[in-house]
């Protein structure tokens, strides 16, 4: 066999396109192995207290089996598959109930039923365990413009109850504040916000910061505004002795300056870099972005095809640099006209229809995001949340036999390439069949058992790299 190209040229050829191929692999790792919320609470900084993630629980759960009693009322508010099959009659709900759940998963399957009672279930019981993934005290438009004094009272107050929910154990998992954007007008007051809460809560704490700490930095429109926020950190991690990259920061994506600078370009990637290794995500204001496209009111909704073009522009801006990526809220609150327990009938009636109307956009809102890869959003209000959760549940559930199927073959086949030394080169496909399972499993929509069919082990899974799989198979 003859070669034409000297072994020496080649390998001068290759040492040029490695130090290329790195610095690529450096500017995108990836998406991150760490956890990432479903959702982000925002509650005026007002109204947040150290029990506040719990207290919301309770609330969104209560408001659930008011307008949702049993899991045929849910399904047919959201059209949810099979909806049409399920009986009307409370008497055979409940047999139907009952009779499901002495069975496994795999015989509940075998009834049309399966997937609206597995999902009910399943919200109620994330919404008894964990009802709130992440929580952000807002300074910010939830929190409006009030005096200097009350802002700084309100810092310090915000600031004693996460230390006290540290304590108790009643903070989410994630969990954050909103300060003012670094605008010209807001930026001393939105520092001496940042400046108060963060000295005050790490005196309270003894020096510790809550798990998954972020600091949400609002209307973005240039990469100096982070530059500035990050060397803010830097002198409020050394004035508390905090090590070197403690606090991390988030972005919010609401202004078209965000995705088009004055030069014609999309400056996302220059956010990111501005934020020096500090920026973890990304999260899209709905409204104040189809604001600055001149959409009135009525139409500034989450599918609005504006709000798809950014999603489309942060995608592409950040895919695989390990950035999250979080949609806005839906601003229809699935809250009844009239209040208090002594209702009539017809009043409940009444509050049940607005209930289940604000559900539906919601769930579509969701769903909707979900398509486009985005699998974490707003809640802004208790009675949200289980819509959340029915929108999630319902996406990754209505497919898992089909992914499971998929996955499993998929590996089998990529394992026995890699055995006969042959090139297996659809590695993306099965990377996006794992991140399915990741999501699906962190969410609570499936479980330990069901993600175990896919033959693979948790540990593999968790390990969030279908090419590592293959290669420790090999």
């Amino acid at each position: 066999m003859k070669l034409s190209i000297p072994s020496q040229q080649k390998k001068g050829i290759f040492q040029e396109l490695r130090k290329a191929n790195l610095a690529f692999q450096k500017l995108y790792p990836g998406d991150s192995d760490k956890r990432q919320a479903v959702h982000t609470v925002y509650g005026g900084a007002h109204l947040f207290k150290y029990n506040t993630a719990p207290t919301l629980g309770k609330l969104a759960l209560a408001h659930f089996k008011t307008y949702a009693p049993n899991f045929v009322v849910l399904a047919k508010a959201l059209e949810l598959p099979n909806h049409e099959a399920l009986p009307e009659l409370e008497a055979d709900i409940n047999l139907i109930d009952k009779q499901l759940s002495t069975l496994s998963t795999a015989e509940q399957k075998q009834y049309s039923a399966y997937l609206p009672y597995t999902i009910y279930h399943k919200i109620i019981d994330k919404l008894q365990r964990e009802a709130v993934e992440d929580f952000r005290i807002d300074f910010e438009d939830g929190f409006g413009n009030r005096s200097d004094s009350e802002e700084d009272e309100t810092a310090e107050r915000t600031a004693l109850a996460v230390a006290k929910g540290m304590k108790e154990g009643s903070l989410p998992p994630f969990i954050g504040i909103r300060i003012k954007p670094f605008t010209e007008e807001l930026k001393e007051r939105s520092v001496r916000t940042l400046d108060i809460f963060l000295s005050t809560l790490l005196a309270a704490s003894g020096g510790k910061l809550p798990n998954n700490f972020i600091v949400m930095l609002p209307k973005v429109t240039i990469p100096e505004q982070i530059t500035a926020l990050v060397r803010i950190y830097e002198v409020l991690e050394k004035a508390n002795n905090l090590p070197e990259g403690s606090l991390q920061l988030e972005i919010m994506v609401e202004t078209t300056q965000s995705i088009m600078a004055a030069d014609g370009t999309n400056p996302l990637r220059q956010f990111i870099i501005a934020g020096e290794g500090r920026c973890i995500a990304t999260h899209f204001g709905t409204y104040d972005y189809t604001a600055s496209c001149n959409i009135t009111a009525k139409y500034q909704t989450m599918d609005h095809p504006v709000c798809d073009f950014a999603h489309h522009m942060t995608k592409v801006a950040l895919a695989h640099t390990g950035i999250w990526l979080s949609d806005g809220a839906t601003n229809v609150m699935p809250v009844g006209p009239h209040k208090g327990k002594d209702l009539t009938e017809l009043q409940f009636l009444e509050n049940q229809r607005v209930v289940h109307k604000a559900w539906k956009q919601g769930f579509k809102h969701i769903r909707h995001s979900l398509w486009n890869g985005f699998y974490q959003g707003w809640d802004l209000h208790p009675a949200q949340l289980p819509i959340r959760y029915a929108a999630l549940y319902t996406f990754f559930l209505e497919s898992y036999d089909d992914a499971t199927a998929r996955l499993k073959a998929f590996v089998e086949k990529a394992a026995q390439a890699t055995l006969l030394g042959d090139i297996f080169d659809d590695a993306a496909t099965g990377q996006g069949l794992l991140n399915y399972f990741l999501r699906a499993l962190n969410c609570g929509a499936i479980s330990e058992e069901e993600a175990l069919a896919t033959g693979l082990t948790i540990e593999e899974i968790q390990g969030k790299s279908f090419m590592k799989i293959l290669e420790n198979r090999r």
